[in-house]
């Protein structure tokens, strides 16, 4: 929010001399961020002076209409001639006063002005825009004063433009929407410098009449709580908007559009109450407010033809919606500069909810809609209409109509118990009961304090130190955003003052180091990030379509979802049951951006609802929940159990001058899916791989992994069809665990090393092909007894001379004995013995035998 110092002096006597960096740090000091604090007498250098359009002449040829002027600037250029500038803007004729720029002279961000040639014609200075001057953001015109303007031409134009002023630009938070007005900062700084507060809303504004200003029917009381209105009949048409109260509102950023509409605009900035004018002329029949028709369309004052939804309110007449409510009004009944005669001025009070979902859903984020969703006093309502219609009837004559229309179903605010010792036991810093009450009486509260009298008097117990005593605190009716007891005890703070609580850092209590959970956890995370594998985070949100781009079965534990109430995206609502469907959408997202190889994992929470688990209980902030309220309400929770997943595509083994590379497949994501266990602690004889039948896996590339006989994981390659459903390249593959699922890791002894040398012998096995290597592995462990140090495959063949269905394995078998050499015998034995049991369990030959 852009306001001007000068303004906010009309409401608080801030002391004449104030530096400005004293402003500024009094404003970071209450809790409001300050963006900039602009001198504007120091942002323009040079003559900026009045000057008076003399001659206009057009000039043709150009790919845009420009203008060739002769302007009256006085004595400024030293010559008393006109000064002879190109302009390309439109909105100026002869006798219009404007501002001009001579030659040497510098606007914001260091532009020079000089003397030149353009357009076939001597150019010297520049005729101002409000964004030129960096007065606002309207580049669509130049400056232009009205007819009150006083100024002759060649005088300075600094004091007429605003020039002479200090202007803030604020960044109000969403919980203090009382501060996007002058009332509001101006209360903040009256409480800051201690200095009285002239409250433009506490003058005197007549009550709603028992005959309404124009028939209004309001059907959603809980979507407005409160309408008035009044109608001004007669208006000059024509009527200017006072010079001053343009200049107020091109500084706060607002563009000048007629005097009706900038008078809204006008009002809502002093007081934070957002109005909206009609054209009383133009509205067919009573208006109703209610909550419109899923599918009514609306064209919006911006000129963009909306489709309502059954969450927006609306204002109609007998022709259907002509204002979406609080955001924007319609085309229908605008007011129209030069044709509207008769204003009917609304000051309402709408739901902030409602609102800020109406302005999301249209992306129409208005400086109505900005203050409404933060929450604007309900009690200004009449004040803001009596303002306004003074201001119109002032500038643009008029007569108001006696009638005044009042729909008030506003609730009053309800009290708030609060321990007087809250806020010293919850910041550390003694704040007596009476200094309590007085801050909160400053915010605008009212304090009831009970049969007791609170004392400042140390030797006081009881009441004096707060200790036993409740205070019951109303709000008032601008802060909304006052709820509960920690809300008080923060403007307690707040306005005692920040720096007063020391900062004191906490003794951290002993603890056991990282639990066995995130051990593990940070063990797998590290065993994939070494073997190459980039780590990502992905949003834990899908579609309903990825169970079918999945190829999920119809009772597939997976199909099930949680949907969020209110989700980031309607096209996301529902929570992840595998790790897959998000991390596959990062992995293309990659792909598109012209990455090939890839390799990425995430470690993350995935949701499975509880079915029939119903609602959990309704739990308040007054107290702490009881065991059986936490145990209902957990009940309800969804299951999250921690997986690891981790995708691959492209070459694992990059090609180079050293030769091929090799694609990943699907050996290496169930390589992966093995280095995870091994990194969680779970020994190699616990583990079993054998080939499975799993979505979204191919049923020919998929291996699912046991531990202690239960399955906690899939891996190998994805399925042809969800490849082309998700758009990944061919041959993708993945694995997913669930790291729950995994027992605790066992207690094992330091292995021991022994200085004796192995003993290495091969052996070639052959199977059926339907033997998994696996399988041959652990038989071999088996047989061979505890020589065996390591078993490896290292080959694989099939051909002709093994037979169809038949296939060769190939292992080398590491044997070493802690305490002596082996010899030969014994290392054929134990070879001979591993190739025995291989025989008799798996029906292996030796190749060549």
């Amino acid at each position: 929010m852009r306001v001007s110092v000068s303004w906010l002096r009309e409401y608080v006597d801030l002391p004449a001399d104030l530096p400005t960096g004293d402003l500024e740090q009094a404003l970071v000091d209450l809790g409001i961020e300050v963006e900039s604090v602009v001198d504007l007498a120091e942002s323009v250098t040079g003559q900026l002076v009045v000057g008076e359009v003399r001659e206009i002449e057009e000039l043709t040829g150009f790919k845009k209409p420009i203008r060739f002027c002769r302007v009256d600037v006085g004595d400024a250029n030293g010559t008393g001639e006109p000064q002879e500038i190109v302009c390309g803007a439109r909105n100026f004729a002869v006798g219009d006063r404007v501002v001009v720029i001579l030659p040497g002279g510098v606007l914001p961000g260091g532009f020079a002005i000089g003397a030149r040639k353009t357009y076939g014609h001597n150019s010297a200075g520049m005729i101002c825009s409000a964004k030129e001057l960096g007065l606002g953001d309207d580049h669509s015109g130049i400056i232009v004063l009205g007819p009150d303007v006083t100024a002759k031409p060649g005088d300075d134009a600094r004091p007429v433009v605003g020039l002479d002023d200090v202007v803030l630009d604020l960044e109000i938070t969403p919980d203090r929407g009382y501060a996007l007005s002058l009332r509001g900062l101006a209360r903040e700084l009256s409480h800051a410098f201690e200095v009285p507060l002239r409250d433009p809303a506490l003058v005197p504004a007549p009550r709603g009449t028992e005959t309404p200003a124009y028939p209004v029917e309001v059907r959603d009381t809980v979507g407005c709580d409160r309408f008035t209105a009044r109608l001004v009949r007669g208006v000059d048409p024509s009527a200017p908007t006072p010079s001053w109260m343009a200049q107020r509102l091109v500084t706060a950023g607002i563009r000048s559009i007629s005097l009706p509409v900038d008078i809204t605009n006008y009002v809502m900035l002093e007081l934070g109450q957002p109005m909206h004018a009609f054209d009383a002329d133009r509205i067919a029949g009573p208006l109703v407010v209610r909550r419109a028709e899923a599918g009514e369309k609306l064209t919006t004052l911006d000129g963009v033809n909306r489709v309502l939804t059954a969450d927006d309110m609306v204002i109609c007449d007998d022709t259907g919606p002509i204002s979406l409510a609080a955001v924007m009004g319609g085309e229908t009944s605008e007011v129209v500069t030069g044709t509207t005669t008769n204003v009917l001025f609304e000051a309402a009070h709408w739901d902030p909810a409602m609102v800020g979902r109406t302005a999301r859903r249209h992306k129409l984020f208005s400086e109505a809609a900005k203050r409404w969703e933060r929450g604007v006093d309900p009690a200004v309502a009449l004040v803001a209409l009596e303002r306004a219609v003074r201001l119109l009837t002032e500038h643009g004559g008029g007569t108001p109509g006696a009638e005044i229309l009042d729909i008030d179903h506003v609730r009053p605010r309800t009290p708030i118990s609060l321990p007087a010792d809250l806020p010293t036991r919850r910041v550390g810093v003694e704040y007596p009961p009476a200094r309590v009450v007085a801050l909160l009486e400053r915010v605008g509260c009212t304090v009831a304090q009970g049969a007791d009298r609170l004392s400042e008097d140390p030797g006081v117990v009881g009441v004096a130190s707060g200790v036993g005593t409740t205070l019951s605190v109303t709000p008032p009716t601008w802060r909304p955003d006052l709820t509960d007891p920690a809300d008080l005890v923060e403007e307690v703070v707040r306005l005692d003052g920040y720096d007063k609580v020391p900062s004191v850092l906490p003794t951290a209590p002993p603890g056991r180091g990282l639990t066995p959970r995130q051990r593990r956890r940070r063990a797998v995370a590290g065993s994939l990030a070494e073997r190459g594998y980039v780590e990502v985070l992905a949003h834990p949100f899908v579609s309903p379509e990825l169970a079918d781009q999945l190829g999920l079965p119809a009772d597939d534990p997976r199909r099930p979802a949680v949907r969020l109430a209110n989700p980031l995206s309607e096209e996301e609502p529902l929570l992840r049951t595998t790790l897959l469907g998000p991390l596959l959408g990062i992995l293309k997202r990659n792909l598109g951006r012209g990455h090939r190889d890839l390799a990425l994992y995430e470690i993350g929470a995935v949701f499975h609802p509880r079915v029939g688990a119903g609602s959990p209980p309704a739990m308040g902030v007054d107290r702490r929940p009881t065991d059986e309220e936490f145990a209902a309400a957990d009940a309800v929770v969804p299951a999250q159990p921690v997986h690891v997943a981790a995708v691959l595509s492209g070459d694992i083994d990059p090609a180079g001058w050293w030769g091929a590379g090799r694609p990943a497949g699907w050996a290496d994501a169930i390589e992966a899916a093995r280095d995870v266990l091994a990194a969680a602690g779970i020994p190699d004889e616990w583990v079993e791989v054998r080939a499975a039948e799993y979505a979204p896996w191919h049923p020919g590339r998929c291996a699912e992994l046991l531990v202690d006989g239960s399955v906690v994981g899939h891996a190998g390659e994805l399925h042809p069809l969800v490849v082309a459903a998700l758009e990944l390249p061919r041959r993708t593959c993945a694995m997913e665990l669930n790291l729950d699922a995994l027992p605790p890791s066992p207690v094992t002894p330091a292995p021991t090393v022994s200085g004796f040398p192995p003993a290495l012998i091969d052996v070639a096995l052959v199977v059926d092909e339907s033997v998994p290597a696996e399988q041959v592995r652990r038989a071999l462990e088996a047989g061979a007894g505890e020589l065996l140090e390591d078993v490896r495959l290292f080959d694989v063949y099939s051909g002709a001379q093994l037979g169809e269905g038949r296939r060769s394995l190939a292992y080398k078998l590491t044997f070493r004995a802690p305490d002596r050499t082996l010899t030969v015998e014994e290392a054929v034995a134990a070879r001979d013995a591993a190739v025995a049991v291989a025989a008799e369990r798996l029906g292996a030959t030796l190749r060549g035998a």
